[in-house]
């Protein structure tokens, strides 16, 4: 029967990720092939190595091992992936080799903050932004080299990518400092982005801003960030958007609040006055006579837009009584007439307040 994969790298079967990772490393860097040339007990356990981390360091892999005792399909062999499986292995004998060159590295991402007003933000809208960025050298087409000119091979680490150096019986590896692990160097960079393989650009771009979007929310834009190096991929574009606070409204969610003014009469007699909207002018909004000051009042789908639901919000208006600072006399002949007539009678707010205080006195 094979051997135990668990027991070959030498944990314990609930062993984490990262105890797998360190076993491997310690295991292989006694057997790897380059310290025992020509061993072949060395290269059967550095094989046998390979296949149980190879197994083990895969979720589904493992999963499948431990339920059945197999690595399932096409999981067994010696995997010459180094790209992915022996990383951590470069890592120990000093990074970079030959699979350090040629390597690809995604664009950053970049951020940019757009400013709209409430009013954009309720009806949407598509706007151009013109966006600083990393693009591909179109005059070396993103080889970083002048046209007609070619790579060469390091003179230093022989096109390996590394030095080796050798201190008794081991041998160690470190990155090479003169062409950086890359195995080859540029004799001759692009006049034009000197040898950066990118140039800083404008950009402009076409963004769609839908209705209902709030403040703080981001779009992203796939792709529109900066380009790659060596081929690899752009990165992406998030568009933070700035609602502006306006004059009138207020936003919470989809409503909208407005404080409205009103006098005592309004409020007591009722009437009907006009407000405000946000998009189509003004509106007839209904005070029911009894309101109270600081009650609110609906004009129910006059709000924001959901952002991802249908419908709307409301328009929400805050009854604020306003009190003249000066009474003519006739306002005053009014206002005592109204008193005395009205010197008997306690609303239900005073009538609890009054008893409150006689049971704090006693």
């Amino acid at each position: 029967m094979a051997r135990d994969y668990y027991e070959i790298l030498g944990v314990s079967r609930d062993a984490s990720d990262a105890d797998l990772k360190k076993a491997f490393r310690q295991a292989a860097m006694q057997c790897h092939p380059d310290r025992h040339p020509g061993n072949k007990d060395a290269e059967d356990r550095f094989k046998e190595l390979n296949e149980a981390y190879g197994v083990l360091s895969d979720a589904d892999k493992r999963a499948h091992y431990d339920r059945f005792g197999t690595a399932g399909p096409g999981a067994g062999g010696f995997s010459t992936d180094f790209g992915s499986l022996f990383n951590d292995l470069f890592d120990v004998f000093g990074g970079g080799g030959r699979g350090r060159r040629s390597r690809v590295f995604q664009g950053e991402d970049l951020q940019y903050e757009l400013k709209i007003t409430l009013e954009q933000a309720a009806s949407g809208l598509e706007t151009k932004i013109q966006i600083p960025r990393m693009e591909t050298c179109e005059a070396c087409g993103g080889h970083g080299r002048e046209p007609g000119t070619k790579r060469v091979s390091c003179d230093m680490c022989k096109g390996r990518g590394e030095v080796r150096t050798s201190q008794g019986f081991m041998t160690f590896a470190r990155t090479c400092p003169k062409c950086g692990g890359e195995g080859e160097m540029n004799q001759r960079p692009c006049t034009q982005c000197r040898g950066e393989a990118r140039r800083t650009a404008e950009r402009m771009l076409s963004i769609k801003i839908p209705a209902g979007i709030e403040d703080g929310m981001q779009l992203r834009v796939t792709g529109e960030g900066s380009s790659g190096i060596n081929g690899g991929p752009s990165g992406d574009l998030y568009v933070v958007v700035r609602v502006e606070e306006h004059e009138v409204f207020v936003r919470r969610d989809a409503d909208l609040f407005c404080e409205l003014p009103v006098s005592f009469p309004q409020l007591a007699l009722g009437d009907e006055v006009e407000v405000p909207m946000l998009a189509n002018g003004t509106a007839k909004l209904k005070i029911p006579a009894g309101s109270q000051p600081h009650q609110i009042l609906r004009l129910k789908g006059k709000g924001m837009p959901h952002l991802r639901d249908r419908g709307r919000g409301d328009a929400c208006f805050r009854l604020m009584v306003e009190v003249p600072h000066k009474l003519n006399a006739r306002q005053r002949e009014a206002l005592e007439a109204f008193e005395a007539a009205s010197k008997d009678e306690r609303g239900p707010l005073a009538k609890a307040f009054f008893e409150r205080m006689k049971d704090f006195l006693g």
